[in-house]
């Protein structure tokens, strides 16, 4: 019997914790019953009961197991590492606020079996605030346009990844993975399934302009060079142009000494542009060196605090290691 997992991560979800595992249960008990599974929920240091209630739920299912970070470790390292402590035969990501619809585990289960080792979830529309959804659009458009791997538009990680991606996810050596970049620069072919992202069943988004701030910038400075190049286009331009002027300012004053009366608001108008233009390089290669950093420091993926429902195997010594690379 193949085994199906579940992997949903969770932050301040006391409110969709247990409703998400009753539904992904009954889905499995009554239209997926011949198929194994396992659910599990990663939990980034949730500050409500959120612990306490999948306490709750693994006691009555040994089918669900919890893993509880030691501390935050941001919305991009705590589902990757959670992905890899799977068991089953695919891993399918889901969030836990019911906005990915469950009616898409099934469909791609189907696809699954029907030998793609990858399925994407597609947000092809939304119910979210539509200014949030123009500007992820944009970003999409721009992010594909700039990068040299063909990024997935709208696609969030939501999907069902095969074992044999799963152990890719766990060679590969980056301390910052970003997977939707990952999919699609390694992944095999795959599958996409459009659907509509619903509305937050309950609680709150916690998602704000500084974790979509360093979203956009892990995958710009991951999969673009652009921007640098941008920079190094836009320096060499820019000097040429005040060459020419301070040559023509030069000249003029050489010529027309008596007439010539040098204005202060010029010079300080091209100090301002000038100084602006720099200090936004300067910020835009400084992110490069940031990611650049966390990656040299190799840091641990997430360290955990406790683990509920696994196996006792999977306590060796491979798992003390948290998969640091």
């Amino acid at each position: 019997m193949k085994k199906i997992s579940i992997l949903i991560p969770c932050y301040n979800e006391e409110e969709n914790v247990i409703p998400m595992s009753e539904a992904v249960t009954e889905l499995f008990e009554t239209e997926l019953v011949q198929y194994d599974y396992e659910i599990v929920f990663i939990d980034n240091n949730s500050s409500d009961n959120t612990r306490i209630l999948l306490r709750k739920i693994c006691s009555g299912n040994r089918h669900i197991k919890a893993i509880f970070n030691a501390k935050n470790f941001g919305q991009f390292n705590s589902p990757y590492y959670g992905m890899c402590q799977t068991t089953g035969d695919c891993t399918i990501s889901m969030c836990c606020d019911f906005q990915d619809p469950l009616e898409l585990i099934p469909r791609f289960i189907q696809e699954w079996e029907k030998g793609y080792k990858i399925v994407c979830g597609i947000k092809t529309s939304s119910k979210e605030n539509k200014i949030m959804r123009f500007l992820r659009t944009c970003y999409y458009k721009i992010i594909r346009k700039m990068s040299d791997v063909d990024q997935i538009e709208h696609f969030t990680g939501t999907g069902l990844y095969d074992r044999s991606f799963i152990q890719v996810l766990k060679d590969l050596d980056d301390p910052t993975p970003f997977l939707r970049g990952i999919v699609a620069e390694m992944g095999y072919k795959r599958k996409d399934i459009p659907y509509e992202q619903q509305k937050r069943r309950a609680g709150q988004t916690h998602n704000n302009w500084f974790t979509l701030y360093d979203a956009a910038m892990l995958s710009f400075t991951s999969y673009t060079k652009v921007g640098l190049r941008i920079a190094t286009i836009a320096g060499f331009v820019m000097a040429f142009v005040s060459i020419i002027v301070a040559l023509v300012y030069l000249i003029l004053k050489l010529v027309y000494w008596e007439r010539f009366v040098a204005g202060v608001t010029p010079i300080l108008l091209a100090v301002l542009v000038l100084g602006s233009v720099q200090l936004f390089f300067i910020g835009f290669l400084g992110e490069y060196v940031l990611s650049i950093n966390k990656r040299m420091m190799k840091r641990p993926l997430v360290i955990e605090e406790e683990r509920i429902n696994f196996e006792e195997e999977m306590l060796g010594s491979n798992m003390i290691k948290k998969i640091v690379s």
